[in-house]
């Protein structure tokens, strides 16, 4: 079982065909809504790849709550542990996405805010999934319930106690997040791997590459939950005991798929999806 502690949010996605510049208005968007939120994505990620997966977080008491979890549900994770939080609203993220399926993203946090040491407190932890998109020392408690792996998600790019960093097996980032951590992160006694967009990826162990694989060729719709499908794939596949190269090209391969499609659970690939880019 992997539990997962992180974000629940509701995407409000405004596609178009450019990103604006800062200042600037841009006319003539499609409008969607999709279920989101890094945790979110990554507990169906990883479901939708064969995991049990249990989710830890928190809701508003709106009307957003139960559209924010509604493939979660029907997704057969199990939400036992998410608070519906009165007085707070669902966690919001405003998303413009351009033609070429680049994005920009604002988050409203809500009752991803409220998620506290306590909630995790009587919560059997096995393996563990966490995101910065809910406070830190929720984290660490999670962490240090777990008895399995624990993979860490450092986005987004912030301040990140040492307490928590120790507790990793696997820390996960992209270009830019990496380029914030600097080499801190490849001083950590765990597998840091960097997401490197259309490049693929890379995994890193002891300041040593250890992995690398080039990321197969699809037409890219929306990139919005590509990261979280790539950390919840190599995160799931590392668990089931896959070699380092072997993770690497699956959570590659999931995440290209994912960036196929628009929306962030929308795109989300199943296992049998994966097999023709392995």
């Amino acid at each position: 079982m992997i539990t997962v502690v992180g974000s629940i949010n509701l995407d409000i996605v405004a596609t178009g065909s450019a990103l604006p510049r800062p200042g600037e208005t841009v006319t003539g968007a499609k409008l969607a809504r999709h279920p989101g939120g890094k945790g979110a994505n990554q507990a169906l990620a990883a479901r939708r790849l064969g995991a049990n997966v249990q989710l830890v977080g928190a809701v508003g008491a709106d009307d957003m709550a139960d559209e924010a979890l509604k493939l979660l549900q029907s997704g057969g994770v199990d939400l036992s542990s998410v608070q519906h939080v009165n007085g707070e609203t669902t966690g919001v993220a405003l998303i413009a996405v351009s033609r070429d399926g680049e994005n920009q993203i604002v988050v409203c946090p809500g009752a991803n805010d409220v998620l506290r040491p306590d909630d995790v407190a009587q919560i059997p932890i096995e393996h563990m999934m966490g995101v910065l998109e809910v406070r830190a020392e929720t984290l660490l408690a999670a962490a240090r319930r777990a008895t399995g792996f624990v993979s860490l998600n450092l986005a987004p790019a912030m301040h990140v106690p040492d307490a928590l960093l120790a507790e990793a097996d696997l820390i996960s980032v992209n270009e830019t997040e990496a380029a914030f951590y600097g080499d801190a992160l490849h001083k950590l006694d765990a597998y840091i791997a960097i997401s490197l967009g259309g490049d693929g990826a890379a995994l890193w162990r002891g300041g040593q590459e250890i992995a690398r694989v080039a990321a197969p060729k699809v037409m890219v719709v929306d990139t919005v939950g590509a990261g979280d499908t790539f950390t919840a794939a190599l995160t799931v596949a590392m668990i089931e005991g896959k070699s380092p190269e072997a993770a690497l090209a699956f959570a590659v391969a999931a995440g290209a798929v994912a960036c196929s499609r628009p929306g962030a659970q929308p795109s989300l690939p199943k296992r049998a999806e994966l097999q023709p880019y392995l």
